[in-house]
């Protein structure tokens, strides 16, 4: 029987967690408090801050929200990232990027301390993800996937897993979170010959190519797990559409991510639950 793995149950059960922690960290007379850095009022930018401090306001995590003129100076900018990182009440920094021209974007990247960065962005989070260690976090959207298989009761130990993409953001640190919990890993990328080939074998399969319904019966078998990561707007159909071309796949696999409605919908309260996670660890 053909299940739809929805992201909402599963940011629900995270929220009710985040209140419990929330609820103890507060005994220990510490509020959980996000800040968030934003150069200038992209709109997506914009959309996805209202989307954060909502879900903040919800579980009663802290928000407070820095807005530059796009024309900042540098030197501005960076004085203010690092009060932000010296700033003891401040448990996690989400910065907007990419940053206006003027703005080494690297250089802020980086300078984000690993303790603080809930995004899971720098190399210092990236290494710890690789090293299986408590440095910084997990890129947010690559935890959501390992979330909603955790939520859903799909084990990876013994299980042939594929990830189409390799970006840092997704595709690399997601192999390692699923290889740490003992599956076997492929990443298939634009280099990769004969990829459906390799998708078929997949028990699991994780798409993050953001290439538009590129993923047809032919990537699929019968049996599969897929969780869509990809998001696009198709202009045909006037609203999101993933990787998957998802009326086509649910004929043939047990279970799929929809989108909009899957993995996305974890994404943000990933980054609030790393919030929370670096308030409990900030207690002695």
């Amino acid at each position: 029987m053909f299940q739809t793995i929805k992201g909402a149950p599963v940011a629900g059960a995270m929220a009710d967690k985040m209140k419990l922690d929330v609820a103890k960290l507060s005994t220990y007379g510490v509020k959980p408090t996000l800040a968030i850095l934003r150069v200038g009022e992209r709109q997506g930018d914009l959309a996805y801050e209202r989307g954060a401090m909502k879900l903040c306001a919800s579980v009663g995590v802290g928000v407070r929200s820095l807005v530059l003129p796009e024309d900042v100076a540098s030197n501005v900018f960076f004085d203010t990232l690092e009060g932000l990182n010296t700033e003891k009440n401040i448990h996690g920094i989400l910065l907007f990027r990419p940053l206006p021209k003027q703005l080494d974007g690297e250089r802020a990247r980086q300078m984000i301390h690993p303790e603080k960065d809930v995004d899971g962005c720098t190399d210092s989070s990236l290494a710890g993800v690789f090293t299986n260690s408590q440095i910084g976090f997990e890129p947010c959207t690559a935890q959501a996937v390992m979330e909603m298989l955790h939520y859903y009761g799909i084990p990876c130990a013994g299980k042939r897993a594929v990830v189409i993409g390799r970006s840092l953001v997704v595709g690399r640190p997601l192999a390692m979170m699923l290889m740490q919990e003992n599956a076997t890993v492929t990443i298939c990328h634009t280099w990769t010959p004969d990829v459906p080939s390799i998708t078929r074998q997949a028990d699991i399969l994780v798409t993050c190519s953001g290439q538009m319904e590129s993923i047809g019966k032919e990537y699929l078998r019968e049996g599969q797990i897929v969780l869509d990561v990809g998001i696009s707007y198709n202009p045909k159909k006037g609203g999101l559409c993933g990787d998957v071309k998802f009326e086509e796949a649910k004929e043939i696999v047990s279970a799929l991510s929809p989108v909009p409605g899957g993995v996305g919908t974890v994404t943000t309260s990933v980054l609030i639950s790393h919030v929370v996670e670096a308030a409990k660890r900030s207690i002695p």
